[in-house]
């Protein structure tokens, strides 16, 4: 029978997922999340295998908890307009939230990492990349149903919306507060077709 830890899993995920969230993933030693999730190395290596697998899970508890806004309004709104939309309004609150660090993690995590770090990298290339799909599909659901032009460049629009909520995180990160930021989610808007 193994012995029982002595913390909170839950609660030490957390820690790690916002320190991950503020520094980025290279930047963040083992030294600094043991410290931040009042843990010793062994329990660290014991609980959550390496840092790197650490990071995968609070990458996965960021995508159901704080980034999930945006399968949620994808899932929920009965048009791409008003599902892109509420991405960026719920963006603008999401990013600049007093109660965790601002921004999105999956776009800032790993903006500047060496070779090291590539699969990282990679990892939330991936997530990006998952989402704008994502925005993509539902654009091309609404012109085939006829609720958008023929003639739209599904591909272009969800790539500029995508280029748009990631200055945004951008933006928050620099001190950009919830209010200029739903006005630049209200210019978006207007690109609409």
């Amino acid at each position: 029978m193994g012995r029982r830890r002595a913390f909170d899993r839950e609660e030490a995920l957390d820690r790690a997922l916002r320190t991950f969230w503020r520094h980025g993933y290279e930047v963040t030693s083992v030294a600094e999340l043991t410290a931040v999730m009042d843990i010793r190395p062994p329990s660290l290596y014991a609980a959550f295998g390496d840092k790197r697998r650490l990071f995968e899970e609070a990458l996965r508890r960021y995508q159901e908890t704080y980034g999930a806004f945006t399968a949620r309004a994808l899932a929920e709104e009965p048009t791409a307009r008003q599902a892109v939309e509420r991405i960026l309004r719920e963006a603008a609150g999401e990013y600049t939230d007093p109660g965790h660090p601002h921004g999105c993690m999956i776009i800032s995590a790993a903006v500047n990492c060496g070779p090291e770090s590539s699969e990282v990298e990679e990892l939330l290339r991936l997530a990006r990349e998952s989402a704008k799909a994502a925005i993509r599909e539902r654009i091309e659901r609404d012109v085939a149903a006829g609720l958008l032009p023929p003639s739209t460049d599904a591909t272009a629009l969800a790539t500029y919306y995508a280029a748009v909520i990631q200055g945004m995180s951008t933006q928050a990160r620099d001190g950009t507060g919830r209010d200029e930021l739903e006005l630049t989610a209200a210019l978006a808007m207007r690109a609409w077709p």
